[in-house]
């Protein structure tokens, strides 16, 4: 068995751990990084990626069917799921040979292999040549797997997850998504979008339960225009497949109530990611569903050990898991750096999309912050009525001592990519009075932020504040 020695051992190569092994490469560290399955981790090849290229294409089938207002004729529109799939792939593929490409570039020692730990600072790698390890530091980011519900019938042949579906090629006639978080919401308004008859069941009283309750409130609009249903409170009780059809089981108000599909997805959510790690050969604190315990500086208990992303369970999204990489690199090369999740944003590709960051205004109640908000219409914007996203608004709040803002919603077109300013201005502590005395280009839907940041000191020009 070959021994190898390095300054830093990453074990997962996903978003968090590629990034921290080419910044700390790129830090003059010696660099090997360690993974089981592909370059690139989940969000790269089952999640972020590839279901963000399905969500295009849906997109672009659904305005094709209702271009006709727009003067634009096209005579049974229809599509290639095949070609759908093959897209997607093409795209994922690209990515992942240039995170390829830039790990050779920056001198990281790649190795596929199942590492497994032997002590706090020695790691056997079993691949298609077996090695041992060993560290100075280690980072953990391994990410992590899909959580299955402990009901009768979910192995069924019929029952497939997030990853699976990713390369169904057949859409099914019906189907029936079990969990009406943000991974089961954006796959129901995808299948939806391209004819599927889509049924969501949902264990809590709201879809997307992590979100402002009134952005939840307003998606159901959009879910029943793509004839989505929805079931709230339900709780899952077994699936039964009979022939080719699955029958999902559920009791709401306290009757059973059972929903007949081709094909049912199971999106209860993620947990961290620590098979066959060997944890219990170290002195780490874990727990099995709840993750890797770490302080904010990324580091475990252990001195030497640290752990990113998703395995540790403290938000799962791919973009933290990145900033954490570098967070534990810097913290290995000395610096004092820590993590600060005040200002982390989300965005949900739905049909609108809502993005969300910072504190939202039922945080705000529970924490006894005083705040003031401002609502600010799509309508008001020349640009979202030209891309038919009118029934879009955005929500920003701020501080009603600091007057700082403190958190930012939007819901409709765009709002992946008006979410990164408000991200900025909640980062850097800025005021309504510092954005308002930004100049916006015009016409873009970005003029939304600057309209709200007037509305909050009542001198809003494009709508009534």
């Amino acid at each position: 068995m070959e021994t190898i020695r390095t300054d830093l051992l990453i074990i997962g190569a996903g978003p968090g751990g590629y990034v921290a092994a080419i910044y700390a490469a790129k830090k003059g560290l010696d660099v090997t990084l360690v993974d089981g399955k592909r370059i690139g981790g989940t969000c790269l090849n089952e999640g972020c990626i590839p279901t963000k290229a399905l969500v295009k294409a849906a997109e672009a089938y659904q305005e094709i069917l209702h271009a006709e207002h727009k003067g634009i004729h096209i005579e049974n529109p229809s599509f290639d799921m095949d070609k759908i799939i093959d897209n997607k792939n093409e795209i994922k593929d690209k990515l992942v040979a240039g995170i390829i490409f830039l790990l050779d570039k920056y001198n990281v020692r790649t190795i596929q292999g199942r590492a497994k730990f032997i002590s706090d600072l020695e790691v056997k790698v079993e691949g298609e040549n077996d090695s041992l390890i060993q560290a100075k530091d280690i980072i953990i980011a391994t990410g992590s797997k899909t959580k299955h519900l402990p009901v009768p019938g979910m192995d069924s042949s019929l029952v497939i997850d997030s990853e699976v579906i990713l390369e169904n090629r057949k859409l099914p006639k019906t189907l029936n998504v079990v969990g009406g978080g943000i991974i089961g919401m954006e796959f129901a308004f995808i299948y939806a979008s391209l004819g599927v008859k889509v049924n969501v069941i949902e264990f809590l009283p709201r879809v997307l339960p992590g979100v402002d309750k009134e952005f939840s409130a307003r998606l159901a609009r959009f879910t029943k225009q793509l004839d989505i249903s929805v079931f709230n409170n339900a709780a899952v009780t077994k699936v039964e497949q009979i022939d080719d059809k699955a029958y999902v089981y559920f009791e709401q108000k306290g009757k059973e109530q059972v929903l007949e599909s081709d094909l049912v997805l199971e999106a209860v959510g993620r947990i961290p990611n620590m098979d066959g790690l060997g944890l219990e050969n170290t002195n780490v604190i874990f727990e099995p569903r709840k993750g890797i315990l770490v302080d904010k500086h990324m580091r475990t208990n252990v001195e030497h050990v640290y752990a990113i992303g998703d395995v540790t369970n403290i938000m799962q999204l791919a973009h933290v898991a990145s900033h954490q990489g570098m967070v534990a690199v810097d913290n290995i090369l000395g610096h004092n750096k820590e993590m600060n999740y005040d200002a982390v944003p989300g965005v949900i590709f739905t049909m609108p999309q809502i993005a969300t960051v910072g504190k939202t205004e039922e945080i705000c109640q529970n924490e006894g912050i005083e705040y003031e908000v401002v609502k600010v219409p799509y309508s008001a914007n020349g640009k979202a009525l030209i891309l038919e996203g009118e029934a879009g608004y955005i929500k920003l709040l701020r501080d009603l001592k600091t007057k700082k803002l403190i958190g930012g919603m939007v819901f409709g077109k765009e709002a992946e990519n008006l979410i990164a300013p408000i991200t900025l201005a909640i980062s850097n502590g800025l005021t309504a009075e510092d954005i308002s005395e930004t100049i916006f280009a015009h016409p873009t839907v970005m003029e939304l932020i600057h309209e709200g940041a007037l509305g909050l000191d009542k001198v809003a020009i494009h709508f009534v504040d």
